[in-house]
């Protein structure tokens, strides 16, 4: 059984049901819109130059000369009309030049707003890497301060060279004091320093004379 027209409209207005495509009698024209864009850049650009004054000035003074001086079987555009025709070419121009100036400028709006785009991300990565750095720096300050400097190696340094010299001018028994000042301190007491002395230079002495006393002593054979 057919289904009604009116259920098969119904159903196909609804929200559910993809539209079909329909052919059209007339091909819409495709245009590039890039290729148009440029166009209208190019156009745009050329209004906005001397030249183009210059141009139109020329063209302008030209067409008055010719349709004012002119004999009235060869003007085209003459004065008793109010030069109609070249009111009607100007007003064609300016019709047409606001639409494309209007284009152009829009854009250069788009790229200006996609190199602010790009301006912004490539600051947000500058300040980021400025931000990651000043941390960098700030971890390496910290860093150095636990770290031994030059001055401090060179104190520690020149310190241990003048204690190897104390010890190689005074002997093994010297020792340096720890304090504003150093001074050379014996390790053994004074008493025992003077009784050493005295044996090392009365030693001999002593024990010469009782060899001596001895070989008296004893009776010869």
């Amino acid at each position: 059984m057919a289904e009604p027209r009116d259920a098969r409209r119904r159903r196909a207005d609804g929200l559910d049901t993809p539209r079909e495509n329909r052919r059209r009698l007339l091909a819409r024209p495709q245009v590039d819109p890039d290729a148009f864009g440029r166009a209208s850049e190019s156009f745009a650009r050329f209004m906005g130059t001397g030249r183009f004054l210059v141009y139109m000035t020329a063209f302008v003074a030209i067409w008055l000369a010719w349709n004012t001086f002119a004999p009235e079987g060869a003007q085209f555009d003459p004065r008793a009309l109010n030069y109609t025709l070249l009111t009607l070419i100007l007003s064609l121009q300016a019709s047409y030049a606001a639409p494309l100036i209007l284009l152009a400028q829009n854009r250069q709006d788009d790229r200006d707003r996609v190199l602010n785009e790009q301006d912004r991300a490539q600051n947000e990565r500058a300040l980021a890497d400025t931000e990651y750095l000043t941390r960098e720096v700030a971890a390496l300050r910290m860093a150095l301060r636990e770290v031994a400097t030059r001055d401090f190696v060179r104190s520690e340094l020149r310190s241990i060279l003048e204690e190897l010299q104390e010890e190689s001018e005074g002997g093994p028994g010297t020792v340096k004091r720890k304090g504003k000042g150093t001074k050379k301190v014996r390790k053994e007491p004074e008493k025992v320093q003077k009784v050493e002395k005295a044996e090392r230079v009365d030693g001999p002495e002593r024990r010469r004379p009782t060899d001596e006393t001895a070989a008296a002593q004893d009776p010869p054979d």
